[in-house]
């Protein structure tokens, strides 16, 4: 069950980010030089709208992350990252290691959670019409919590990810858009890791393969 208190501390973290991201989308639209040509753009991924009404649930993994990028040139985009989540088990268990199964069993489930939350930068390479491959990298500050939702310590993680992907915009003058893509994974300076959790986390990979998405935006 989680206390007042921790209710209280989660929606300051949640207000936080957000004023947060909203003041680095301010500096981006101050920065504008021509408002005609529509070359910044604001995307998320769908998964962070389905995490929404699930609560302090075990396997919900509050993921909120925003993209905020501007295109250099009709090839070349670049960005920032601005993510948090929270792990209830290692992110390198592979599809075909069961997956699945291992979350319906809850057999590798952390005794507790990690939060991960970083600022990044991406780059995103147009190849071919919509079809664009992109690499970010995105320091992250790790926060340890045991079963009742205490920290118990913290850390810090290099988290990169590779993507390809197509882009399809719509509307009379296809500012909205969404990305379908599949990416990969890895991560690397991954320290002050519990060792509960890291005996978990040494029993698979240091990255994750094949994972589909799917990012939602606006270009202003």
């Amino acid at each position: 069950m989680i206390s007042s208190n921790q209710l209280k501390t989660n929606t300051m973290k949640k207000f936080l980010l957000v004023s947060m991201l909203f003041s680095v989308l301010n500096v981006f639209a101050q920065n504008k030089t021509d408002s005609n040509e529509h070359n910044y753009r604001i995307s998320f991924p769908a998964i962070t709208l389905g995490n929404i009404g699930k609560g302090g649930e075990t396997t919900n993994t509050q993921h909120i992350e925003l993209h905020i990028k501007r295109e250099l040139d009709a090839k070349n985009i670049v960005g920032i990252k601005l993510s948090t989540w929270r792990l209830f088990q290692p992110m390198g268990i592979q599809w075909w290691d069961g997956l699945k199964d291992k979350i319906d069993t809850e057999s590798e489930f952390y005794p507790g959670h990690v939060r991960e939350t970083g600022v990044g930068v991406t780059y995103q390479r147009m190849l071919w019409k919509g079809l664009f491959a992109s690499v970010e990298v995105l320091p992250q500050y790790k926060t340890y919590l045991d079963i009742n939702n205490d920290k118990i310590a913290n850390g810090f993680k290099l988290y990169t990810s590779y993507h390809v992907g197509y882009h399809f915009a719509f509307g009379k003058k296809k500012r909205f858009f969404v990305e379908p893509q599949i990416h990969g994974q890895n991560w690397i300076f991954d320290t002050n890791t519990p060792e509960e959790f890291k005996t978990l986390d040494n029993k698979w990979k240091s990255y994750f393969l094949f994972e589909p998405n799917l990012y939602i935006g606006y270009k202003f």
